[in-house]
């Protein structure tokens, strides 16, 4: 059982299942007893509960005529179900070959060839390194492509986060 009820402190409406002991808004958290509660419908039907507490919010704001006129919600679900366009369609329509980003997006999701992030960079470094000093990985990120000052200052980041530790000027990754 489904049933429209509403607060008496805010006058919010929700929809509540079944016979709680006790409700609560979800909007002031006033806490009321089921017997208490004012039930505007009572049904078996979740849907039926949705429109009706929906057709009196629209009546409250003024806007039942337009609510009227509406498709049910189970309608509407349908019509949007039907116009979504597929990701091919989109693609092809915005004048991208789908087949060709479907094999740019396999490339870069199986990890062959793809660039590392400067953080990934760093934290290799650090890995690899028998000896991660600042200079040490700052060198070996140059060699990588990463700028040799913001790795270092990436090192004191993660030192300050807690994702690294640094002893005697040596990093370790936690």
């Amino acid at each position: 059982m489904y049933a429209v009820v509403g607060c008496r402190e805010c006058s919010n409406l929700w929809v509540v299942e079944g016979r709680p002991k006790t409700t609560q808004c979800p909007r002031c958290g006033h806490r009321r007893a089921w017997e208490k509660l004012k039930k505007f419908v009572t049904t078996e039907d979740k849907a039926h509960a949705v429109e009706v507490r929906a057709s009196m919010l629209a009546n409250r704001s003024g806007h039942g005529e337009a609510f009227a006129e509406m498709d049910s919600f189970d309608a509407l679900e349908s019509q949007a179900e039907e116009a979504v366009v597929s990701d091919d369609e989109y693609l092809e329509g915005s004048g991208l070959d789908a087949d060709a980003v479907a094999v740019a997006g396999e490339r870069a999701g199986s990890g062959g060839g793809g660039s590392r992030s400067r953080t990934e960079t760093v934290k290799d470094a650090v890995r690899e390194l028998d000896e991660p000093t600042a200079d040490a990985v700052a060198a070996y990120c140059e060699e990588h492509g990463v700028d040799g000052g913001w790795a270092r200052e990436a090192l004191e980041r993660f030192a300050r986060r807690g994702e690294m530790t640094e002893s005697r000027g040596v990093y370790r990754v936690l």
